[in-house]
């Protein structure tokens, strides 16, 4: 168990008032925790929220070794703080870790911390619907030198920022672009990991996309370049005459926590449910025919983002009449009634911070 020292801030900030957006406004505090080699995890702290000071050399910025996650607190009717499977973030971090090299971080130590600096900043956590305090949770590397190898020592930070809707459109239907040229990742690679250079590497792409008017790029396969993969920010699901289909985990999409939320409650709900490849042709297929009855994607930011648009290369696929779906609407209304305590959690996914 970690010995967390805290140190309050002297100047709180106002509290935002307004449209919150996502990921612009920061709280008054951030978790802080070293790594040495030889010594480990050490000196685990909260401190006022401020700027970080770091040697030039750092190897973060030259060869890229870092990691993030991503998930958020709830506030719920009854007034406690919500946490939504913080345990699957901590499981994935050391995914990344291990892919990355950099040392394990005990899951239970993940967890506390994630608790320790809600709790601190908990007047943070906003009330209104659709809103929540993001919480980025990331490790980067500080050793001064240039040379391309392993640091050996890190810096395991927390970050909160009060945030709205990812996409301002809200449960509006997204377009996606699928793309035909780019590639983000390969099996053997980095794809399953949540590192920087996988969204770097989808940065060109998705100003091409948005361009052309597409909220987000829909990522093939990089080796036949015909399979489905993942949106840039979330993963992503299609109804097919009554099948949810996914792509399957194969080691470059992000194995997402609110993706498998999403296979548990319909698997749970009766529908059948398929993680497998589906390429872009069976895809566009199913429109034709009139058998692709949803997309929609899943992820922390937005949970439930429904897809009314597709396109690849010259086919614009409109999905049903361009609305929500049912089982899109029916997945956001559980998965966030879940979250902030509104409904029964039969899968013990919620943790009340303390």
């Amino acid at each position: 168990m970690l010995d967390i020292k805290i140190e309050k801030t002297k100047n709180p900030k106002a509290k935002p008032t307004g449209p919150l957006g996502f990921g612009k406004i920061f709280t008054d505090h951030m978790f802080i925790m070293n790594y040495t080699e030889g010594k480990g995890w050490h000196d685990a702290r909260i401190i006022p929220f401020g700027n970080l000071e770091f040697s030039p050399a750092s190897m973060v910025f030259h060869y890229g070794q870092e990691m993030f996650e991503g998930l958020k607190a709830y506030r719920g009717d009854d007034g406690n703080t919500y946490l939504f499977r913080p345990d699957m973030n901590a499981k994935r971090t050391n995914a990344t870790n291990d892919r990355l090299c950099i040392p394990n971080l005990p899951e239970e130590d993940f967890v506390q911390a994630v608790k320790a600096i809600v709790k601190t900043d908990e007047d943070w956590v906003p009330t209104e619907k659709g809103t929540s305090l993001y919480v980025r949770p990331f490790i980067i590397a500080t050793d001064d030198f240039l040379g391309v190898a392993p640091s050996k020592t890190y810096l395991f930070i927390i970050i909160l920022s009060p945030s709205g809707a990812y996409y301002a459109s809200g449960l509006e239907p997204v377009d996606i672009w699928i793309e035909d040229d780019y590639v983000r990742a390969v099996k053997g690679g980095m794809g399953f990991a949540k590192t920087g250079g996988n969204y770097a590497a989808s940065l060109a792409a998705q100003v091409k996309a948005h361009d052309a008017g597409y909220s987000q790029v829909l990522w093939l396969d990089g080796v036949e370049r015909k399979y489905i993969e993942e949106v840039g920010a979330m993963n992503i699901f299609f109804k097919i005459d009554g099948e949810i289909v996914t792509p399957m985990l194969n080691g470059s999409i992000l194995p997402g926590i609110t993706r498998d939320s999403v296979l548990t409650l319909c698997r749970d709900w009766g529908y059948k449910v398929s993680e497998r490849k589906i390429s872009v042709d069976e895809l566009i297929e199913a429109q034709k025919s009139g058998k692709l009855e949803e997309v929609f994607g899943t992820g922390t930011a937005a949970v439930i983002s429904p897809v009314g648009k597709l396109r690849y290369k010259d086919d614009v696929m409109t999905i049903g009449d361009g609305s929500i779906g049912e089982v899109s609407q029916r997945l956001y209304d559980t998965v966030t009634g879940i979250q902030t305590g509104k409904l029964e959690d039969k899968f013990n996914w919620r943790q009340t911070v303390k």
